[in-house]
């Protein structure tokens, strides 16, 4: 298991899937959302996909279903997702998370939350309590390209005035993993959501958040 020689300037931490569980609440979403257009989406597909831009995903879902993306299709279906997604949430916090991002607060170590869903949502979900550790936040329909591309995690380091490299990455999706990985971060995944078989392209796997504050030097 690698481990971080330095102790870093931020910890930056996905939000789905790392510090709500949220994550079948969005499949549910997606796959209610699909259905009447006769597109199935597996829970797999969308935990694999975390973290991508929902238009990119939509897209993607839609020509294998064999339907054209146009967008009036494409807005009508994101629609119906945000309002399945709302009625259906209920928000709970991994075990650990608040106290593990108030450990990092102790240790006088910036925070940041690098998500690909949009900032509204991003309000709706996260408590206040939660958001509040957070100095920077950039969420989905903030940035061009979404994980896996890199500029996620580049433009939270940067809002940081930070290096990439002087930043550890929480992340718990394959695509997330890469973008943390292309923008030089050091990346710890907690297989909250997947195996930790897909997981394999971070620097360390973990279980559960609470093994997380042990890895980071004081």
């Amino acid at each position: 298991m690698k481990k971080l020689s330095n102790k870093p300037k931020a910890v930056i931490f996905d939000m789905d899937g790392v510090i709500v569980d949220s994550m079948p609440y969005h499949f549910i979403a997606w796959y209610e959302a699909l259905r009447p257009f006769g597109v199935r989406v597996s829970c797999f597909e969308v935990y694999a996909q975390e973290g991508e831009r929902w238009e990119k995903t939509l897209r993607g879902l839609l020509k294998r279903g064999r339907i054209r993306p146009t967008r009036k299709i494409l807005n009508r279906i994101f629609a119906l997702r945000q309002k399945i997604f709302r009625k259906n949430f209920k928000r709970f916090i991994f075990q650990g998370a608040d106290q593990l991002l108030e450990q990092i607060k102790r240790r006088n170590i910036l925070l940041g939350l690098v998500t690909g869903s949009p900032l509204n949502e991003v309000e709706n979900i996260l408590p206040k309590r939660i958001k509040g550790y957070f100095q920077v936040i950039v969420a989905g329909n903030q940035v061009k390209k979404g994980k896996p591309h890199p500029e996620p995690y580049l433009k939270a380091a940067q809002a940081l005035n930070l290096n990439p490299q002087e930043c550890v990455v929480i992340e718990n999706a394959p695509f997330g993993i890469t973008s943390a990985k292309k923008a030089g971060m050091f990346c710890i995944a907690v297989s909250t959501s997947l195996p930790k078989a897909y997981l394999g392209r971070a620097d360390v796997v973990v279980s559960a958040l609470e093994e997380i504050g042990q890895l980071i030097p004081v």
